[in-house]
């Protein structure tokens, strides 16, 4: 029987590292080494069908897309799926069905998901984006709403990813929908990236005033990700050579399809040079076809920081890609696993976990990579703990504590703070009255660290 959400959003919780308990280690499928630091590789969750992109969630846990239309939220401690919505109108062909996938910056306000997928609109083959609410009492996905629609698509080269810029709009890619001229028509929404307001409007400051065009001349582009430098960098797909990875300027022209990789035949150059070409940063021939690009920015695997990761679908590969100090280079590519299929999403935890999502059709999972020494030396241990009765309660609850003056949150399982109070004595008394029936976090902390208990209002 699955679990209900609310013992998973704490087991998610644990996940993070919000109490003291260590969580059971799945087995290791392998390790391999990056530089002096072992990486274990394990699965978390098997059985999935072309999981197209994961996100780590504001609740700690993951949040996945699969190609035919399924969007779910996993929990990282046990694997499970907790399926939120399958679309109806999704199109599944080829390389075609339910694309990218973001969730607002500030979710616990406004708890919206926007994603991308392909449909049919009077028998034509199409694009669109479109924006749904959270709703954590059901654990469901509802209230649809397109923000851009009726965007042309193909079969193949259909892009795309979504991420939200700190200016909160939204930036996603587009292929060129297998008609590779349009990559260069301004007026069409192929082969490019595209801006918008997270209404769907075109934001005033597009590089093309009334355009949602913010750059031009992509194949099909597959990874977006920005780092807090404010760069942008997407991955894009070649033909047979020149599989490429971008950074992206506004108004800037990526080439496609009269340049394939760099400047460097005369005809290219021309072309370059009077139409604000950016070269790539690289580029692969043979061709790798990436896929989701991250940036890996956390110590526990010292090796991959400051750098970009890179799932690749040819070759089975995980390219480590790291960066200059500036940004602007990429100085060496390393590469690892090879042997688990085709790789397509990549999500890194806030613990420096990474999570790759395969994408083999039908016998796809979720493994994940890490440093599991530096995780077991940097789990806090805690002597916290508290007795929280009755549970369920009504009007109020009593909390037995170790110590006076800890910190007492209660919060709702999207992280909002709903009551806070440092008591005097180690007895104290929460009064309930003004939450809703339903099911809360209380959260002790101290010195010794935090604990976090769960509480059901009825």
């Amino acid at each position: 029987m699955m679990k209900p959400l609310t013992t998973l959003v704490l087991s998610g919780l644990l996940a993070a590292g919000l109490t003291a308990p260590a969580l059971a280690q799945a087995p290791a499928l392998a390790t391999f080494p990056v530089g002096s630091t072992t990486v274990t590789v394990s699965e978390l969750t098997p059985g999935l069908d072309v999981v197209w992109e994961l996100a780590w969630g504001p609740d700690n846990f993951l949040w996945m897309t699969e190609r035919r239309g399924r969007i779910s939220r996993v929990n990282p401690a046990t694997g499970q799926v907790l399926p939120l919505l399958s679309i109806p109108d999704v199109s599944q062909q080829a390389e075609g069905g339910l694309l990218g996938m973001v969730l607002h910056p500030r979710f616990a306000a406004q708890p919206y998901l926007y994603v991308v997928y392909n449909y049919l609109n009077n028998g034509q083959y199409r694009e669109k984006v479109v924006r749904y609410t959270y709703d954590v009492a059901t654990n469901t996905l509802g209230s649809p709403l397109a923000l851009l629609a009726n965007i042309p698509a193909n079969l193949y080269h259909n892009g795309s990813r979504l991420i939200i810029l700190p200016d909160e709009t939204l930036l996603m890619t587009t292929g060129d929908a297998n008609v590779s001229a349009d990559a260069q028509n301004p007026a069409s929404l192929s082969g490019k990236s595209l801006r918008m307001n997270l209404d769907g409007s075109i934001p005033v400051n597009n590089p093309t005033p009334g355009s949602y065009v913010y750059t031009l001349g992509h194949r099909n582009p597959q990874g977006l990700v920005q780092l807090p430098s404010g760069r942008i960098y997407s991955s894009e797909h070649g033909t047979t050579t020149d599989d490429e990875v971008n950074l992206l300027e506004p108004g800037r022209n990526y080439g496609w399809p009269n340049v394939q990789g760099m400047c460097d035949e005369p005809g290219e150059m021309a072309f370059c040079s009077a139409n604000n070409v950016r070269e790539p940063l690289t580029t692969w021939t043979p061709t790798v076809a990436p896929a989701a690009l991250k940036y890996y920015n956390h110590p526990a695997i010292p090796e991959w920081q400051g750098s970009l990761l890179l799932a690749c679908l040819g070759g089975n590969l995980l390219a480590h890609l790291p960066l200059n100090a500036s940004g602007d280079a990429i100085t060496g590519r390393t590469y690892y696993m090879r042997t688990y299929g085709r790789l397509r999403a990549l999500c890194v935890s806030p613990t420096g976990k990474v999570y790759i999502g395969t994408s083999n059709s039908n016998t796809d999972r979720i493994l994940v990579l890490e440093n599991r020494a530096f995780l077991a030396s940097a789990r806090p241990a805690s002597g916290l703990d508290f007795k929280l009765w009755p549970n369920p309660a009504q009007q109020q609850a009593t909390l037995e504590l170790p110590a006076a003056g800890l910190s007492v949150q209660v919060r709702d399982l999207l992280g909002r703070e709903l009551l806070a109070l440092q008591p005097a004595t180690t007895t104290a008394t929460l009064n309930l009255s003004t939450l809703r029936p339903g099911t809360y976090l209380v959260q002790a902390s101290g010195a010794a660290g935090t604990a976090t208990r769960r509480l059901v209002v009825k």
